[in-house]
């Protein structure tokens, strides 16, 4: 028995915490004592029952053995979920490959990409391209603002629908709440923006990482650089 300030009665000036260094430090003391280990009584932690050392220390490595368990099925979720995003991209970067027409790339990539991981809304712009395309959908009228915007950026933008104008390029733009917007650039010049929309404000959130984003624009600009000027 001890009292509230760590001091053992009848044995002034010497601590729980001196106890605790000396048996630390003594590891013959119980092999001397054995017979004290078996009349140790603690509380168990799965309730108020008294138990003894060997089965607190049992009960203590189920749990961590529990913990470690947890741990590993989640180790293994993430690594289902990696793989899975890894075999979409591969498909939709194969999708790109096989595209022949350079102005079939923008609608080959936005419709693939929306199929492949779901997005709810995606649209693209993009300029400083070949005149033979200026009519396409793809070349529509961007803003110096809006090319200034995409220029700043030096990674994809994930949050809330600010009144971003690229968000109105996407067909139902009213509904979105939050966006990711992903400059396109061909070495140092920032030529397109690619837009990604959904109807709920989590979707794309300023905590979330933007490394996959960083690699779709890197693929989507290196398919579309066949579309710039010479």
């Amino acid at each position: 028995m001890t009292t509230t300030s760590g001091v053992t009665p009848g044995v002034q000036g010497i601590t729980e915490t001196d106890i605790a260094n000396y048996l630390a430090n003594t590891p013959g003391f119980f092999e001397r004592h054995a017979e004290l280990l078996s009349s140790v009584q603690l509380t168990s932690p799965h309730g108020q029952r008294a138990v003894s050392l060997q089965e607190r220390q049992m009960e203590m490595l189920r749990d961590r053995i529990k913990g470690l368990e947890m741990r590993i099925v989640e180790m293994i979720r993430n690594s289902q979920e990696n793989v899975a995003i890894a075999d979409r991209l591969h498909r939709w970067t194969r999708a790109l490959l096989l595209t022949a027409e350079p102005a079939a790339l923008p609608a080959v990539l936005v419709g693939d990409l929306k199929h492949q991981f779901l997005i709810p809304q995606a649209a693209i712009r993009l300029w400083g391209i070949d005149t033979a395309h200026a009519e396409r959908p793809f070349a529509a009228a961007v803003s110096d603002d809006a090319k200034s915007f995409a220029d700043s950026l030096t990674q994809p933008y994930c949050g809330i629908n600010a009144g971003f104008e690229p968000v109105g390029w996407l067909d139902e733009a009213a509904g979105v709440m939050s966006v990711a917007l992903i400059p396109l650039r061909h070495g140092n010049a920032c030529f397109g923006l690619l837009v990604l929309g959904s109807p709920d404000p989590t979707r794309y959130s300023a905590e979330m990482g933007t490394e996959f984003l960083v690699r779709i624009g890197e693929v989507a600009s290196a398919a579309l650089s066949r579309l710039l000027r010479a």
